[in-house]
């Protein structure tokens, strides 16, 4: 089961959506139509993404919880990775009774149309994790991504010693974070580390698609001495597989090591660093998507605005273009020297 949240965070979350905590430079909406509060309690639709990815279930475990500290009337729908799906079931929720969204589209380019109907009915949309390509949402809560790339480039280049060769497994290039994730380990590994053989392989985040890029780069090339993972959740499991299969699940000190780097930060990749089969990841906060997805619909409901700046949770509002605001929430690199920490999520969920 999912550890309880301690008393004192609920209170502070309920204190927050009095203080609008996220940002110093945040105001207020009319009163007209019932009080804010009243507003606040209105039923809010949220849609779950996939439920094949190890990261988007411990994501799915939060929401709950969440919205119950919050005094969240909730509604909720999974599109299994579906964009046809999810504007069903968006729609659906909104004939329902729900009067803002929260939703996770993993295909960005194909959900503006969307965006737009829900903007005609003032309907409120915060997308957690990804950006959208088009369209009007109150906020986008989502690390950053770039961050991520850069991250994993530094950490391979350095443990590789700049030169050999070494395999990532691109995500969608169709969402933003794929696209964040690739163009900023590829920018980097050019400039910083371009003695480096860089296999770039499309997957669509498909774990069977990054087993068959795997095995296929060990056969080319059997000095292979990297992988970066760009969604531990859905690549963590067949890349250990097969490696064990082919005798090269070994600890760090053996010549036959082969270094990785992910992205999630789930339980399962925490154990991995600590058995020495992976080497780091980079910690995307499941339970902060799920707290202040739900935090900014709530406000949204409430009339508050919010401006660029820095927010009283360790994260940066940012306009990205187009008036669009996104809270980039923080996003630790973890290895086997932090993978210990009480208080990174992958340590928590499901205690």
């Amino acid at each position: 089961m999912l550890k309880k949240t301690p008393a004192l965070l609920s209170v502070a979350l309920a204190a927050a959506l009095v203080a609008t905590a996220a940002c110093g430079k945040s105001s207020g909406g009319s009163s007209s139509g019932g009080s804010d509060a009243d507003k606040g309690k209105q039923t809010i639709g949220l849609d779950y993404p996939r439920s094949d990815s190890d990261f988007w279930n411990s994501y799915t475990k939060y929401v709950p919880q969440m919205a119950t500290d919050m005094g969240i009337k909730l509604t909720t729908t999974n599109s299994q990775n579906d964009v046809t799906k999810l504007v069903a079931n968006v729609n659906a929720m909104v004939s329902q009774g729900a009067k803002a969204i929260v939703m996770a589209p993993q295909d960005t380019g194909a959900i503006a149309s969307t965006f737009d109907n829900l903007s005609g009915k003032k309907i409120p949309v915060v997308s957690v994790d990804t950006r959208p390509d088009k369209g009007k949402v109150y906020m986008v809560v989502r690390a950053d991504n770039r961050a991520y790339g850069q991250k994993a480039c530094e950490f391979l280049g350095m443990k590789l010693g700049g030169k050999g060769t070494l395999i990532e497994f691109e995500g969608d290039l169709k969402s933003v974070n794929g696209r964040d994730r690739s163009e900023a380990f590829g920018e980097c590994m050019k400039s910083k580390f371009s003695g480096i053989n860089v296999i770039a392989a499309p997957t669509d985040w498909k774990g069977e698609e990054a087993f068959k890029a795997l095995n296929a780069a060990l056969a080319q090339h059997p000095d292979l001495k990297g992988i970066y993972m760009q969604a531990g959740g859905v690549f963590l499991a067949p890349t250990l597989q097969l490696l064990k299969s082919k005798g090269l699940l070994v600890k760090p000190d053996d010549p036959k090591h082969i270094f990785i780097v992910s992205n999630d930060g789930i339980p399962q990749e925490f154990e991995a660093i600590r058995n020495g089969d992976i080497d780091a990841t980079v910690s995307q906060p499941a339970d902060l998507y799920a707290k202040y997805g739900l935090f900014y619909a709530q406000q949204a409901l409430m009339g508050k605005t919010f401006s660029p700046g820095k927010t009283d949770h360790d994260s940066n509002i940012v306009d990205v273009g187009n008036g669009v605001l996104e809270d980039q929430l923080a996003a630790p690199l973890v290895t086997k020297e932090n993978v210990d920490d009480k208080s990174l999520w992958g340590n928590q969920v499901g205690k």
